[in-house]
């Protein structure tokens, strides 16, 4: 058997471009690595800090972006997402920027649930900020004619304070509440929604209870990573 080298690392399948941040990851956060079953490689982009790209939507941050990707690329991995769903507004030139999957958000499932979901019914979105997600962000990833209601942790105050507000300190039981009032809420207001996708990356940790309080089927960014990686396993293990 012959193996091919140009590498210093192997193995790491996914590379993950990340956030300025300094709140805390619990497992299940893209940010921290215990949430997959298969290495990954980060890359941070500094001064992409949560309010320059959820409020702003800074575009001047689109060239650090695109470096990233490039340097994720040459250093051998095999698919890019972010950490952040917000950079769904730069899908289209990181995808055109490198020659490998890109998937900035989690977002990019949507229509493919809403499919596999009878084509009935709407799509429902939990965002970081349901004032910061725009026609702009699902038209970049597709978004178009899909029946969706979008609400948003904007008024809760230790999610906002935490990850909008990029605070060292999370009170875990208090947001995963918050997730679970909002989640019931969305159900409760729109019965029509036959499955949740969540938007921001963010919320990962908190899937599995908002599951079992709305009994929906519900999507992340790690649910679209792991899908990711099984179709490009065997271009990682060929390097």
């Amino acid at each position: 058997m012959k193996l091919k080298g140009g590498y210093t690392n192997y193995g790491e399948a996914i590379g993950i471009l990340m956030l300025d941040t300094r709140f805390p990851r619990a497992v299940g956060d893209i940010g921290n690595a215990l949430s997959f079953p298969f290495p990954v490689k980060y890359k941070k982009i500094k001064f992409a800090l949560p309010e320059r790209v959820v409020k702003e939507a800074d575009i001047t941050l689109l060239e650090p972006f695109i470096e990233g990707a490039r340097e994720l690329e040459r250093e051998g991995v095999k698919a890019i997402t972010t950490s952040c769903g917000f950079l769904a507004m730069f899908q289209n030139q990181l995808a055109a920027s490198v020659n490998i999957p890109v998937f900035t958000s989690s977002l990019i499932q949507v229509p493919f649930i809403f499919k596999i979901m009878g084509s009935r019914g709407k799509v429902g979105i939990i965002t970081a900020s349901k004032a910061s997600l725009t026609q702009k962000h699902f038209e970049s990833v597709g978004i178009k004619k899909i029946p969706i209601v979008v609400t948003g942790m904007d008024d809760m105050e230790e999610f906002s304070r935490v990850f909008l507000g990029n605070e060292e300190d999370l009170d875990f039981e208090k947001c995963e509440k918050e997730m679970e009032i909002k989640s019931l809420q969305l159900i409760k207001e729109n019965p029509d929604v036959k499955s949740i996708v969540l938007e921001c990356t963010n919320m990962s940790p908190f899937r599995k209870r908002i599951q079992k309080v709305t009994q929906r089927p519900v999507f992340d960014i790690i649910t679209l990573t792991k899908y990711i990686y099984m179709g490009i396993e065997f271009l990682a293990l060929c390097n």
